[in-house]
């Protein structure tokens, strides 16, 4: 008897909860959820690509004989002219194996003087038949012999003078004096690494692009095609857009096997002397306008590293939908699936709403959308 009363009091319990259910069901309406319809836009793409800046000369400065750094005469991060002396090496060895060749060729050169003459003796008495003619074939060749002397005893004289000429170190050309590792007194031996001088009048901007975007800029339709005076912006480390732009000069004939893509250069003026050797910061290229599908990226959420959105049905019933984007433009992703031109995504307010939600729309304008307007 007690158990029929259980049963009858839980059954009576399930019909009340069931009822009370339903009557929410009934009282509970639809959220109501700003809407915008999605649409594809002509959007001028900037491409970017990190860069190496590099001096359009930059020569190492290093010593071609051996001995003590007798003097400086720059200091680091001077501006230096072509030819001006930057340093000098001890040269008293040298200027003594310049003394001495330059006796040795005067010795030479008096010994073929004698032997000149020897010969001349030789070829009158040979032709008066006073001696044979094999004594004046004897004096050529010992003529011969002194005269070769000569010429080896003047290359050697050269040869020091080149050595003596080179304990005086000049600039290469108009440029900036890099860091000085060594000091006056310090011993050099020939190729010591002395310092830098780095021409950065004008520089080079080095980056790399893939080989479908180097497809994609040349395509005979596309009027930016990857070639010479094509203008190109340098964005800087800290993000600032340096002021003066620059023009594609060259690319390189071959893709990298191993990371294929090419090798692009690009030369910026440089008046001011803002940019220097081996600093860093991005080349930014501007595309022609590009038809793309744009979609706010407030109206997205990320489940597992894919993105989604909230579509809106014609039963005003919403649904989640994945989407793949290509980039980003300012605050909208730019698809590249998963969505079509004209569907109808919630806008704002998706962390109140789950899949199979009935909402109120209400349509946003596309123009009250930030940056949408003024494309």
């Amino acid at each position: 008897m007690r158990q029929n009363v259980l049963i009858s009091l839980c059954a009576a319990l399930a019909v009340m909860s069931s009822c009370n259910n339903m009557e929410s069901k009934q009282t509970e309406k639809p959220l109501e959820v700003p809407v915008v319809s999605i649409r594809s836009v002509p959007l001028q793409l900037d491409k970017q690509y990190v860069t190496d800046i590099q001096a359009i000369r930059n020569v190492e400065v290093r010593s071609k004989v051996s001995g003590f750094l007798d003097a400086i005469y720059v200091d680091e991060g001077a501006k230096v002219s072509k030819g001006q002396v930057l340093f000098r090496i001890g040269d008293n060895e040298y200027k003594a194996q310049v003394a001495k060749a330059r006796a040795v060729l005067h010795s030479m050169s008096a010994e073929a003087n004698v032997a000149e003459l020897e010969a001349e003796r030789v070829r009158l008495m040979v032709e008066k038949k006073i001696i044979a003619a094999t004594e004046l074939e004897l004096a050529k060749s010992k003529l011969k012999a002194a005269r070769a002397r000569v010429e080896e005893a003047q290359s050697t004289l050269d040869h020091a003078t080149h050595l003596l000429s080179y304990t005086v170190i000049r600039a290469p050309f108009d440029g900036v004096v890099d860091r000085i590792p060594l000091k006056t007194g310090s011993l050099v031996s020939e190729g010591t690494l002395i310092t830098t001088v780095s021409d950065v009048n004008s520089v080079y901007a080095y980056f790399n692009i893939s080989e479908n975007e180097y497809l994609a800029f040349n395509k005979n339709d596309d009027p930016t095609t990857i070639d010479e005076n094509k203008v190109a912006t340098l964005i800087l480390s800290d993000g600032t857009e340096y002021r003066h732009k620059g023009k594609i000069e060259t690319v390189v004939s071959e893709f990298n096997e191993n990371t294929g893509a090419i090798s692009v250069r690009a030369a910026f003026p440089n008046p001011d002397h803002l940019l220097k050797h081996n600093a860093t910061g991005k080349v930014k290229l501007v595309s022609g306008k590009v038809e793309s599908l744009v979609l706010p990226q407030k109206a997205a959420f990320e489940i597992q590293d894919k993105n989604y959105v909230y579509v809106v049905g014609v039963d005003n019933v919403i649904k989640m939908r994945s989407f793949d984007p290509s980039g980003r433009y300012g605050q909208y992703y730019i698809v590249n699936s998963g969505l079509m031109a004209g569907d109808k995504i919630v806008f704002e307010g998706i962390q109140n709403l789950r899949e199979g939600v009935k909402v109120i729309p209400r349509s946003l304008p596309v123009d009250s959308l930030p940056g949408i307007a003024a494309q």
